[in-house]
């Protein structure tokens, strides 16, 4: 649980490779989360080229971070899979995975949103040349933090209903 009240968006990054095994852990983090009917329809880019980070940056108003990430990962979603209409829901259990596992790493990342947007989606399939089957679902900008960011507990008794 302790990664859980430690997450933040993190979107300054120390200058700072992440090396080979954390990418790997970050990513088994990821495929470990559930899925509709164990579909498992995610796939992931994985980007370290600071061209192509910044080309990725640029598919989103949102996504500047990106360019100054050392590692970036495309999240995306198979439209081939048994399940379509349960992909993206899946794969925002292996983001949010992959989040905690970050900071579990000593990492930081921030969760930047490719879908539901068309034009989002697009500009991501032509950086990375992306098969017909595959949609861009979201980016991920990686790294060692280059500030700290203070946790905001968001719990609100308001929110909570129960039923008798």
């Amino acid at each position: 649980m302790n990664e859980i009240f430690r997450r933040v968006s993190v979107r300054r990054f120390q200058d700072r490779p992440v090396g080979g095994e954390k990418t790997e852990l970050l990513l088994r983090a990821a495929m470990a989360a559930p899925s509709a009917g164990n579909q498992q329809p995610w796939e992931f880019y994985v980007v370290t080229n600071r061209m192509r980070l910044g080309e990725l940056a640029a598919c989103s108003p949102y996504a500047g971070c990106l360019k100054n990430a050392p590692l970036g990962i495309v999240v995306c979603c198979r439209k081939d899979c048994p399940m379509p209409e349960y992909a993206q829901i899946d794969c925002s259990a292996a983001i949010e995975n992959l989040l905690l596992e970050a900071v579990s790493q000593g990492l930081g990342a921030v969760w930047l949103g490719a879908a539901p947007l068309a034009e989002r989606m697009e500009a991501a399939r032509q950086v990375l040349r992306l098969p017909e089957h595959l949609d861009a679902f979201a980016f991920i900008a990686c790294g060692y933090p280059a500030e700290e960011r203070p946790w905001q507990d968001r719990y609100d008794p308001a929110r909570v209903h129960g039923i008798s």
